[in-house]
């Protein structure tokens, strides 16, 4: 890669295979030759993997959707200034785990009408969009599912049900209308390999 890299983001709602795709497609990528970096959100940093567990852990009501959007703006911040923009300036490949679309869809519109406080603080504090979000779109039940299997500690969001599954499928949705240069949507309903080839083909062509 050139200087500059590239910043390559999956969003989805619970159990819609993001973790899965993007360690498949960073296997694919460095298979292309590329200097790839994987990470997530909250997370990708010392500081931020610190305040995910107090985002992501205990009970639904611990937080307020006010004190969620500080907490991960303040994650984000952690993690721009220690993971992502110095791979990117190094000329590598970042793939994350979510980003700021989710922040935008779990604390800005299902947890209030705090979408212009979410987008304030992005301006103010991140000031960084990806260059491709990959948006895997699927079932909210099948996602729901699947992400309660898992059985970790990191369940807060999942707790809150199968609505608020439904409402960010479409949210997300409606996010890849509104930022549809950037935006790419790839059926996760579909057997595993047929969509990690559709993100492969998605991630190859945008890096070409």
């Amino acid at each position: 890669m050139s200087a500059g890299g590239r910043f390559i983001t999956f969003e989805g709602i619970d159990g819609s295979g993001k973790s899965t795709q993007i360690r498949m497609l960073a296997d694919t990528l460095r298979g292309d030759g590329y200097d790839v970096v994987l990470t997530r959100e909250p997370g990708g940093s010392e500081g931020a993997e610190e305040i995910r567990s107090l985002v992501l852990e205990g009970d639904p009501d611990r937080w307020s959707a006010e004190t969620e959007i500080l907490l991960f703006t303040a994650a984000r911040r952690d993690h721009l200034e220690r993971t992502i923009l110095p791979a990117l300036a190094a000329g590598k490949v970042v793939l994350c785990d979510r980003f700021a679309d989710s922040t935008r869809m779990y604390q800005g519109l299902s947890r209030g009408d705090l979408r212009g406080i979410v987008d304030q603080l992005h301006r103010l504090m991140i000031g960084r969009e990806p260059d491709l979000t990959i948006l895997l779109d699927m079932d909210p039940a099948t996602g729901l599912a699947r992400a309660k299997s898992r059985q970790t500690s990191e369940e807060r969001f999942e707790d809150f049900g199968q609505t608020l599954q439904e409402q960010m499928r479409q949210g997300f949705l409606a996010l890849a209308k509104e930022y549809a240069p950037r935006f790419r949507v790839i059926n996760g309903d579909q057997p595993l390999q047929d969509v990690a080839h559709d993100v492969a083909q998605t991630a190859q062509a945008h890096l070409a």
